[in-house]
């Protein structure tokens, strides 16, 4: 609950979005699985969908469509198709987790981009069920970690002893 109340200014700003979407002839409903309110049929240039806060604006009629990651677009890497409604309820979990300061730190890393954390993140619930959170430690470094250094640590650096 506390989530729905952080985040509640990001989707002040999807359902004011949504009420022009509706008066252009959007369809409004409760989507379980997205953990948002759904506006389809939303009409812009490019397709696509855009969560803001608990409330998903989509240009298609449903969420429940396969996508392409943000890499695989990019020709970064060869991806299988994830689920779009995924991809969008893992955002609903950032924006829940983030509250206020998603809108700030999304632009701040890079806004719709294959660079951005928070696409990579999303894309990665999309496909595995896990790993939301777009500030988790590379696989890596969590690798290193538990060998009990990490690239570019002093201890990490230094040449083994005879």
């Amino acid at each position: 609950m506390f989530g729905i109340a952080w985040t509640s200014p990001n989707t002040l700003l999807g359902l004011f979005a949504g009420a022009f979407g509706l008066a252009m002839g959007a369809r409004m409903r409760w989507q379980p699985r997205a953990r948002a309110l759904v506006f389809a049929r939303m009409r812009w240039p490019a397709p696509g969908a855009l969560t803001l806060g608990n409330v998903v604006l989509h240009t298609g009629e449903s969420l429940d469509v396969a996508c392409h990651t943000y890499a695989h677009r990019a020709g970064w890497a060869v991806e299988p198709c994830v689920s779009l409604v995924d991809h969008e309820r893992a955002h609903v979990y950032q924006y829940m987790a983030l509250g206020p300061l998603f809108l700030p730190l999304y632009l701040l890393c890079g806004g719709v981009s294959v660079r951005n954390r928070f696409e990579r993140a999303a894309d990665r619930y999309a496909s595995h069920g896990r790993g939301w959170w777009p500030f988790a430690p590379s696989r890596e470094r969590r690798r290193w970690r538990t060998l009990g250094a990490a690239p570019g640590d002093a201890e990490h650096d230094r040449p083994a002893r005879p």
